[in-house]
């Protein structure tokens, strides 16, 4: 730790920062930790949260009592927080220079903490790595632009682009649309490059002011961490610009929802070579396996991919979003792609999370379903040919409860992430959704107010 934090120390000094954020994902991916000057920071390496804030819910609620204080130490004690110095990135919007600093969080004995989700998918990396594996991933993350909205019982609207202009029809991969905000998205290739986050391409997707930014593939804890990163910092450049960003996964009413499709590939670490292809090419018995295993488990863990009720607005036929879990090679009308490409190159396209998942659950969750697959040697059912659509099928929940009973009931779930992560997850999400069951929407007031 001393070497790591010593280079973490010069680091901060070279870049004069004055305040550090030292900060953890919660279930839900919010930011939870502390803001401290720099001196503060380096002499304490590290801070205490109470062990809690991972049984928060969206909301700002807590799960209840007696399965709170059955995952927790009635004393609501704390847990230590080391930074991981790999995890650390500069605040270009902050007046001040500030920094971000990833903690990874432990009990007293050192234990890591189960519910914290960055050990969540570290536990999953384990598992390659104890299998001489190294998975490699390449996430795409969609997303809406619209107009500030200060009353939530609003519909979004799409905003203005450069033109003055608001879009109207779909404009997919249009140069010209996704031009309209240049100011904004020059300012997020700036902040991410001096973040060190590795974007790729940007993408103009099927909805109004619906964008997608792509990641280049690498190492899955380092682009989990990106990813939260990169949402913060595109929040932030539309502020800036007066527009707001979501990753909701079903923001609008009637169109296409936003997705954080997850591209995932092995290499044997001895080697440094893909095992997803035979020497010929064509796909190996491992990589069938590993899509055997993400059909198979996946209705298990889908509340790791649509982890709230928006969600599962999302999965419609006909919406370039997934309704079942076949596979098929080249085509968007299956739950898991497999693109053309060359045998180095060969890999598997999950496309059922959601942009509003978690990214460290979202990636384990389909890491540890392939895992599975690989060392229990699952077959998967034979690629559908054609438009999938149709195959809609009954292993695939269709609401949040139903999928929290899936992943509460798995056996398998609970060997892997273990009985108090999964008690835990579920607890959140089911207190999440009691409190929306709360709330009476405007589609009730207006069909059923004076007809009922």
């Amino acid at each position: 730790m001393n070497a790591p934090f010593d280079q973490l120390s010069t680091w901060l000094k070279e870049h004069r920062i004055t305040e550090v954020e030292c900060v953890i994902s919660d279930l839900t991916g919010i930011a939870r930790g502390k803001i401290a000057p720099t001196a503060k920071f380096l002499h304490e390496r590290g801070m205490r949260l109470p062990e809690s804030v991972l049984l928060q819910t969206v909301t700002g609620d807590y799960v209840d009592d007696d399965i709170y204080y059955s995952l927790l130490d009635a004393a609501d004690i704390d847990m230590v927080c080391r930074p991981d110095p790999t995890a650390v990135y500069q605040i270009p919007w902050a007046i001040e220079p500030t920094a971000i600093v990833i903690h990874d969080t432990f009990d007293k004995q050192g234990k890591p903490i189960e519910l914290s989700p960055r050990n969540v998918l570290k536990k999953v990396l384990k598992l390659y790595a104890d299998q001489g594996w190294q998975p490699i991933v390449a996430p795409e993350m969609e997303f809406y632009l619209t107009q500030r909205c200060e009353d939530p019982d609003l519909p979004l609207q799409v905003p203005m682009g450069r033109s003055g202009r608001a879009e109207s029809g779909r404009q997919s991969f249009s140069i010209d649309a996704a031009n309209e905000f240049d100011p904004l998205f020059e300012d997020v290739y700036d902040w991410c490059e001096l973040q060190g986050l590795d974007l790729d391409t940007l993408i103009h997707e099927d909805g109004p002011a619906q964008m997608e930014i792509n990641f280049r593939h690498g190492d899955a804890l380092d682009l989990a961490d990106q990813i939260t990163v990169f949402k913060r910092t595109l929040r932030e450049a539309a502020l800036k610009h007066n527009v707001t960003a979501t990753f909701m996964a079903k923001p609008i009413t009637d169109e296409p929802g936003s997705a954080m499709h997850l591209h995932q590939s092995v290499i044997d670490i001895a080697s440094g070579k893909p095992i997803f292809a035979n020497a010929d090419g064509s796909m190996s018995e491992l990589f069938l396996h590993h899509i055997g295993g993400l059909q198979k488990y996946i209705p298990k863990l889908l509340p790791m991919f649509a982890p709230n009720v928006n969600s599962f607005r999302r999965f419609l036929p006909d919406t370039s979003a997934p309704v079942n879990v076949e596979w098929g090679e080249e085509n968007r009308t299956a739950g898991l792609r497999v693109p053309t490409s060359s045998p180095e190159a060969m890999r598997v396209e999950n496309r059922l999370p959601g942009a509003d998942a978690n990214p460290y659950l979202a990636i384990a969750a389909s890491l540890l379903c392939g895992y599975i697959g690989m060392v229990e040697k699952i077959e998967p059912s034979a690629p559908v040919q054609g438009r999938a659509y149709e195959r809609r099928n009954l292993r695939l929940p269709i609401t949040i409860e139903d999928a929290l009973q899936h992943m509460e009931d798995c056996e398998k779930v609970r060997e892997y992430l273990g009985q108090q992560f999964v008690q835990g997850y579920v607890a959140v999400k089911r207190a999440e959704h009691e409190n929306f069951k709360r709330v009476i929407s405007s589609w009730e007031r207006e069909f059923l107010l004076l007809s009922v």
